[in-house]
């Protein structure tokens, strides 16, 4: 029988962070709920809000800080946060050697290597370092090498800490490498979540309902499964990369609790992430909560679920 219901979503990046938006679709959770999601690739960050807003797709994933941006340049803006899936953040300083004494204080002696690919863990470190006293200006930061060129001169010794997410952190632990500060150890952080626009959830609520319902017994199937079963669920998704790579990756990511149980974006981690943009002048200033969130389809799925 075809599906009730269609929405047409842009993948913004694959990445093994996003496993909870795969899930859905290889274990037919939005099937059971009689709505047709086709997977789209994104034509990027900037062009895929737009096309989101002109109505050429109904639904993104992204962070919850191109949404309070957009609103900042827009006070106006329809984009709107509606399922929060990766709730902290997935990055962490990597080492070369255990250090179980490790502090952010002990950056300010080291060379240090930031992720270049995506903005959001350097300015989220960068509000953590200004927390704990330290300049991130002064820091003998690398800025301009990607994740495995900062893989590969850990190892050689170029560099003395990594910022990195999986399966990068697990290729640098596989090759002799220590996990030294997971950031998901700040607490909440909202990182990634479902958005469209209000008047698309006003005007035909129907199906995104049923995508939060979906997303909802994804995540519960997530935290009541063996790693194992969401590693098998979601390896076609990424055909060349080691299956004990990903399983690990996977694990890592679930044991610090990066993933959310429910999809509701509470504001502590909403706040938190905006204290760590306006700290960093990504942001002049604040965006209201309200403007950029609406939690009424999560709680509605989480009531219908239980």
């Amino acid at each position: 029988m075809p599906a009730a219901y269609r929405l047409r979503l842009f993948e913004n990046y694959r990445f093994v962070l996003y496993a909870p938006f795969y899930a859905a679709h290889a274990t037919g959770a939005y099937a059971e709920e009689g709505l047709d999601v086709e997977l789209l690739p994104s034509p990027g960050p900037g062009k895929a809000e737009a096309a989101l807003l002109a109505g050429e797709v109904d639904v993104m994933w992204m962070g919850p800080i191109r949404i309070m941006k957009l609103h900042e340049q827009h006070p106006d803006s329809p984009l709107t946060a509606f399922c929060e899936v990766v709730c902290r953040d997935p990055f962490s300083l990597v080492g070369p050697r255990p250090n179980p004494n490790f502090r952010l204080t002990s950056l300010a002696g080291m060379r240090f290597a930031s992720v270049s690919e995506v903005p959001t863990p350097w300015l989220c470190l960068y509000g953590d370092l200004k927390d704990a006293g330290i300049d991130p200006e002064q820091l003998n930061r690398v800025a301009d090498r990607t994740m495995p060129d900062n893989v590969a001169a850990l190892h050689d010794g170029r560099i003395d800490v990594a910022q990195l997410f999986e399966p990068f952190v697990e290729n640098a632990v596989g090759a002799g490498a220590h996990v030294w500060l997971p950031a998901s150890a700040r607490g909440r952080t909202s990182y990634t979540v479902f958005a469209t626009t209000r008047d698309r959830l006003t005007a035909d609520p129907e199906p995104f309902i049923r995508m939060v319902r979906a997303m909802y017994r994804t995540q519960r199937w997530l935290y009541a499964e063996p790693v194992e079963a969401l590693a098998e669920a979601v390896a076609s998704y990424f055909p060349v990369l080691d299956r004990g790579v990903l399983t690990r990756s996977l694990a890592r990511y679930k044991a610090q609790g990066v993933w959310g149980r429910d999809p509701v974006l509470p504001e502590e981690g909403f706040d938190r992430l905006r204290r760590a943009l306006l700290s960093s002048g990504f942001l002049g200033h604040a965006v209201p909560f309200a403007d950029c969130v609406d939690n009424r389809l999560a709680e509605a799925a989480i009531a219908a679920i239980g």
